[in-house]
């Protein structure tokens, strides 16, 4: 399979080994396991790079139905368990628990799922997602480094591309999506298409600390700018808010108008939403970077998930307040052309101005589903 190397696109971290892929057997699994936990325990490691392991994973479904009625999409597509980003507070830690993993190793341990060209095709054929919205990369970024070692997103896009009247958004943070210009191209052409770019801050360093491994927000601002020149529907997702770091007016006008500036159509904005398993790693490294702010991140979210109810409103008006400035829309916009089926021109929800994991958190997935 056709690599696509670019060594200035995904920032380097200190190695812990960089080896060959392994040949040997993969481990006997705890008799215990079950589903997706047995499923991973004995997925080959495929190889090693970064401080990372990546395993291929077998798997029945690509395309997951969502169940919650909470969620602005029907189906999900997620390339791959695990994302090498590392975003310190990412919310998609617990999908790995399903796994029996510990959170941590959500970016240390990367699965790639399995013939998931020719699965997405018997999918399609099979399901009724005409007027219904995929959301591709709800628990993962498929555009993370693993995309250019394995390929998962352009095997699924190749596929989606021989189909008509579809609705479907991509969510990453990697200018990488550029490298499947032509696809998203064709793809637009033939069903409704929109992309969302998450960026956090335009400062530089405060996004290396907060998101390891992710493409510097420049890079990112670049491909919002170059998806728009080619035509296609993207936006800037400036998701989550976090309480003290990057929620002032400042910061959050500084992000529109460069959103503004690179042709964003949307800018959406949420506040940190943080699920048991992200708050354990996340509450320390607030504790150790940001000590001035450890005890109300610890009042606010040791016991809940979410910030009170009045700063929420509060961030919801501030960014309501900067996209105005900018003209900018407050969801994905629709089509520019008219949708082939009612619901083709489904926007992301005004729900997920007032909620920000609407737009991000899968449905649990059983195992083999996902």
């Amino acid at each position: 399979m056709a690599t696509f190397p670019n060594p200035t696109l995904f920032p380097l971290v200190p190695n812990h080994r960089d080896t060959e892929p392994l040949a040997s057997p993969p481990p006997k699994p705890n008799a215990d396991l079950t589903g997706i936990a047995r499923l991973a325990a004995t997925s080959p490691l495929a190889d090693a790079k970064r401080g990372t392991e990546y395993f291929v994973i077998p798997v029945r479904s690509i395309l997951n139905r969502c169940t919650s009625e909470r969620m602005p999409f029907t189906w999900t597509i997620n390339p791959y368990r695990g994302c090498e980003f590392g975003c310190r507070y990412c919310y998609a830690r617990y999908t790995h628990e399903y796994m029996e993993l510990d959170a941590a190793d959500f970016e240390k341990k990367i699965y790639a799922k399995a013939n998931a060209g020719p699965i997405v095709s018997r999918d399609l054929a099979h399901a009724k997602v005409l007027g219904e919205h995929i959301a591709i990369g709800t628990a993962t970024d498929p555009y993370q480094p693993a995309e250019r070692e394995f390929g998962v997103t352009r095997q699924i896009l190749e596929r989606i591309v021989q189909y008509e009247g579809l609705s479907l958004s991509i969510t990453t943070k990697s200018n990488q999506i550029l490298r499947d210009l032509d696809l998203l191209r064709r793809i637009a052409e033939r069903s409704s298409l929109t992309i969302n770019i998450t960026i956090v801050t335009i400062r530089t360093r405060l996004a290396r600390l907060l998101e390891l491994r992710a493409p510097r927000p420049d890079l990112r601002l670049d491909a919002v700018r170059k998806l728009r020149e080619a035509g296609l529907r993207a936006g800037v997702f400036a998701m989550p808010v976090l309480p003290g770091i990057t929620d002032s007016e400042k910061e959050l006008d500084a992000l529109a108008h460069a959103a503004s500036d690179a042709g964003a159509q949307w800018f959406v904005g949420g506040t940190l939403h943080l699920m048991p398993s992200a708050a354990k790693q996340f509450l320390p490294f607030v504790d150790e970077k940001f000590p001035r702010l450890a005890r109300r991140y610890h009042d606010w979210y040791g016991r809940a998930a979410y910030a009170p109810e009045a700063y929420r409103k509060e961030i919801e008006e501030r960014v309501a307040n900067v996209r105005r400035r900018y003209g900018l829309g407050a969801r994905p916009s629709a089509p520019d052309r008219e949708a082939a089926t009612p619901q083709l021109s489904l926007p992301l929800c005004a729900a997920v101005c007032d909620n920000p994991t609407l737009a991000t958190i899968p449905e649990p997935e059983a195992a083999l589903a996902s």
